[in-house]
């Protein structure tokens, strides 16, 4: 079994292609050997020059020690335990060498040159024999959207007799400008997805490694559902809570990927005092708190229609997610407004944040959440240990409820609260009310939530059932025009509304966003862009 992996630097480039082996903890000029319960795993490098150098990891698989502790009279003892493919088709077997061997770099550490963790390589990744049953399309599938340029053959069953056909294993060649260590976690995930099975018996430990590996890029991935399904062997139970959490990655409503979980885990928010990573500050407020969070979306109209064994399912390839569509109408609205520092009320995982750091001209943001477990999956998720010192001054990660005044929240061009006023329990959103518009009375705020007109056209979703467990309420669209409308009037605002989604002439879009913009602040704000 051979993976190799080839960086050629280009043309004018400060760093020489050797600089491989520092990311992947292997030095060149040396063969090395790492034992594994199922045979050998070797690291050479054929080739190691300043233009040119490439890793091959070989295993050497003894199909004895594979089968090691099984009895004949366990079900599946058969012949076919000894004489397969495991010795030479990559599977499962590589996946687990890769997270063992490459360990390092797979997790984006590196202590010798740090800088070159986040740097964008040219790799070239070679795969001699991958067993996938769906052909070469589907390895486009998986691979395509992460960025790579894919190059999938298959192998005939024997080339002497060519009468045969075709194979079900594919040559594969990525070729594409990626960190290592993304390049890794694709390899880690999807090898044994495509495979379709794997070496191991599959504990509860197995969600936390796919969200772990997959965590920067999974929850995003167009074909994320059957990603999931392969790589946890279609064991419902892990099927289902690991589509739950990478729904809370991109905000889309479990329910509609059949992945409810049984019970929810909510954060502690008990901490005091502060912590720091890096130059961005996680900062806990000593306030009771009360239960509120980033909420979860529905799939956007415009949708086709799939079958996953359970019930009807909703997809698309072709539009983006509503969550993403969200996100986007939200940074659109606060450029509009002509906001600098914003506050993200509500901020949860974190995942509007990243995209606000990603755009220069927000020059400070401040996430607030009641979960002090969702703020620090928000640092871990944006990499905060390893932002660059000018990005992570921009950031702020505070712990506090949203129904209570916080005097460091005055003075804020913006607040979002995006998918989080649905909630809270209606008697405390007076308390929030005045939390947000009365004392922080930031320039502008932007309110996101879901329009319950636009429910019936979820066919997953029982009438009269709200889009997730914890919404506390869910309001027409008259019905938050008439809270949104007197907020302003109380507060010294003016509201627009915007409709986000793919709108129905009947029941309007899936989701309805407020704008609330000071006078004074709509004014100053157009004579300086003047």
């Amino acid at each position: 079994m051979l993976l190799t992996i080839t960086c050629t630097p280009p043309e004018g480039a400060a760093w020489p292609a050797t600089d491989l082996g520092f990311l992947l903890h292997k030095n060149p000029d040396r063969v090395q050997a790492f034992e594994q319960s199922y045979g050998t795993a070797h690291v050479v490098y054929p080739e190691a020059t300043a233009a040119r150098c490439t890793a091959a990891l070989v295993l050497e698989i003894d199909p004895i020690r594979l089968v090691r502790g099984r009895s004949r009279g366990t079900t599946d003892f058969s012949l076919g335990q000894y004489v397969n493919d495991r010795p030479y088709a990559a599977s499962s077997l590589l996946s687990v060498a890769i997270g063992a061997v490459f360990r390092t770099a797979l997790h984006g550490r590196c202590t010798l040159r740090p800088e070159l963790v986040e740097t964008t390589l040219p790799l070239r990744i070679q795969l001699p024999a991958v067993p996938c049953r769906g052909g070469a399309e589907v390895a486009q599938r998986m691979f395509a959207p992460l960025g790579w340029t894919v190059t999938a053959t298959a192998l005939p069953l024997d080339p002497a007799f060519p009468e045969w056909g075709d194979s079900h294993y594919l040559r594969v060649e990525l070729s594409g400008t990626v960190r290592l260590a993304d390049a890794l976690s694709h390899l880690y995930v999807l090898l044994p997805v495509l495979d379709g099975a794997k070496h191991y018996w599959l504990a509860a430990d197995e969600v936390d490694k796919l969200i772990r590996a997959g965590g920067g890029w999974l929850a995003e991935h167009p074909e994320r559902e059957w990603i999931t399904r392969r790589y946890l062997a279609r064991r419902q139970s892990l099927v289902r809570t690991a589509l739950a959490r990478l729904a809370e990655v991109d905000e889309v409503e479990p329910e509609a990927l059949d992945a409810v979980e049984e019970a929810d885990d909510e954060g502690d928010s008990s901490g005091a005092g502060s912590s720091e990573t890096g130059c961005a500050t996680i900062e806990v407020a000593s306030t009771a708190s009360d239960s509120e969070g980033a909420s979860v979306d529905a799939p956007v109209a415009g949708i086709d229609t799939v079958t996953d064994g359970h019930r009807e399912v909703e997809t698309s390839s072709s539009t983006p997610s509503l969550a993403v569509t969200r996100r986007a109408e939200v940074r659109a609205a606060l450029h509009e407004v002509g906001a600098r520092r914003v506050l993200d009320l509500g901020c949860g995982e974190g995942t509007l944040l990243r995209e606000l750091l990603s755009d220069k001209i927000f020059t400070e943001i401040v996430g607030v959440d009641v979960s002090m477990r969702a703020l620090h999956i928000a640092e871990r998720k944006l990499r905060l240990d390893r932002m660059p010192e000018r990005v992570a001054q921009r950031l702020t990660l505070r712990q506090g409820a949203l129904t209570y005044t916080d005097a460091r929240l005055r003075g804020y061009d913006a607040a979002v609260l995006m998918e989080v006023i649905e909630h809270v329990d209606p008697p405390r959103l007076g308390a929030l009310e005045h939390a947000v518009f009365a004392a922080a009375a930031p320039g502008a705020v932007l309110v996101t939530t879901p329009n319950a007109e636009f429910n019936v056209r979820f066919e997953t979703l029982a009438a009269g059932t709200f889009r997730h467990d914890d919404h506390r309420f869910e309001w027409t669209r008259a019905e938050f025009a008439a809270w949104a409308d007197a907020v302003a009037a109380r507060h010294g605002y003016t509201v627009r509304f915007v409709p986000i989604g793919a709108s129905d002439t009947e029941v309007g879009a899936p989701t309805q966003m407020a704008v609330f913009t000071k006078t004074e602040f709509t004014t100053i704000e157009r004579e300086g862009a003047a």
